[in-house]
């Protein structure tokens, strides 16, 4: 008897772990997988589903830090089937500096994460403590960085520079971006649907989930995104404020005595869609009530409104448009605001069938638009298991006797 070895993944974030295993095979076969979420809550469980065991199901348990979230979670997937066949694990990193590529995390690699904590402090800390914790308890198994910041290592200068004394650029602070593997993932998937002379076209991608970023890519290269030295710029988000006037750092400072850690928060967990709507930072509870509550129709107006403006953007980045994509837990589940999105937006060509959109179709453009505009899932997990099959040189012949 054979069975599969298994790539572990897994996705860290600030406040949950997503997982999975995959069978080594062509292609990939995600097996056993799901997510922590709620961490450093009463109410953290783990949600998971085994379709090769047609097994699903919630455990609940206490974390109070990611430490003891990244433990409860090793403890039980070496009680589910498959992981003892686990051969290498394969994490989401989202700060890589300047790495361009995936890279096995040896403690070389750790050291200069511990030091450039600092750039994010809301995912660094948690992705750290995983890669650790794995590393004590199974210290056999090879493990792999993906950086979200590699795929827009393409970008050019001016796309990078911040706009503040130069000596800064000089110590790494200039703009990174983030989303990467999904936007590595997406490209890879528009050149399987549409061929690689659409992939090579000017191509605005738009991630648009908790965290939301839009990126603008031409001959497959990452021209210009719109998150930058960390993951709170660019557009609104969830519960992130994106970009905002610099100047109210001292007028909070001074009118509330507000400190940087309180603003850091603020920005990072008390606005977007939370922080207008003051009711809720998901966005099928603000489509819900916006018609009988001014503010979480004003927050979903915003976030509309903030994203046609830097797809009007990205077009002239690109000197013209000739694929949207639509993607993340927004942009692929809610019609509503892909509608309004790309509302007015027919001088750049963009024309939307309402009736494809509402069926959730891959192409959701009128047959008459330049445009073509299209819904795309991404998925970081899957980008992460190839890219370890990669680093490590993994392929299908593997097999377990």
């Amino acid at each position: 008897m054979t069975d599969p070895v298994h790539i572990l993944t897994i996705n860290g974030g600030s406040s949950s772990i997503k997982f999975a295993l995959y069978q080594i095979d062509e292609p990939l076969v995600r097996a056993l997988h799901g997510k922590i979420d709620r961490i450093g809550f009463t109410d953290t469980s783990i949600e998971f589903n085994d379709p090769i065991r047609n097994r699903q199901g919630i455990h609940s348990f206490v974390t109070s830090d990611n430490k003891s979230a990244a433990n409860s979670l090793i403890d039980w997937l070496e009680g589910q089937h498959g992981f003892a066949s686990v051969r290498a694990v394969g994490h989401r990193v989202v700060h890589g500096m300047k790495h361009t590529e995936p890279v096995i995390a040896t403690q070389e690699l750790l050291d200069e994460l511990h030091r450039i904590v600092p750039y994010d402090p809301e995912h660094l800390p948690g992705e750290i403590e995983l890669i650790e914790t794995i590393r004590q308890r199974h210290p056999e198994l090879p493990q792999v960085a993906c950086f979200d910041t590699a795929f827009h290592h393409t970008m050019p200068r001016v796309a990078k520079l911040l706009p503040i004394p130069r000596r800064y650029d000089a110590q790494g602070l200039q703009r990174y971006g983030f989303h990467g593997l999904s936007y590595a993932y997406l490209m890879q998937e528009l050149k399987r649907l549409a061929g690689a002379q659409t992939a090579n076209g000017r191509v605005i991608l738009a991630h648009l989930g908790n965290g939301a970023s839009l990126a603008a890519v031409r001959g497959g290269r990452s021209m210009d995104t719109t998150m930058g030295l960390t993951p709170a710029a660019g557009l609104m988000m969830s519960t992130r404020s994106g970009d905002i006037d610099p100047g109210l750092v001292t007028f909070l400072a001074h009118s509330e005595q507000m400190t940087a850690e309180q603003f850091d928060r603020m920005i990072n967990r008390e606005s977007g869609l939370i922080g207008i709507s003051e009711t809720s930072s998901d966005m099928r509870d603000l489509l819900t009530r916006e018609a009988e509550d001014v503010r979480a129709a004003e927050a979903v107006a915003l976030f509309c409104y903030q994203t046609k403006k830097w797809i009007g953007a990205y077009a002239a980045a690109l000197d013209g448009l000739d694929t949207l994509v639509f993607a993340g837990g927004i942009g692929e589940n809610a019609p509503p605001v892909r509608s309004r999105i790309c509302a007015g937006l027919s001088y750049l060509g963009i024309e939307l069938d309402e009736l494809r959109n509402a069926d959730h179709a891959q192409v959701i453009s009128a047959d008459t638009s330049r445009v073509t505009v299209r819904v795309i899932r991404t998925n970081e997990e899957l980008m992460i298991a190839r890219s370890v099959c990669h680093v490590l040189g993994f392929d299908a012949s593997m097999k377990e006797i």
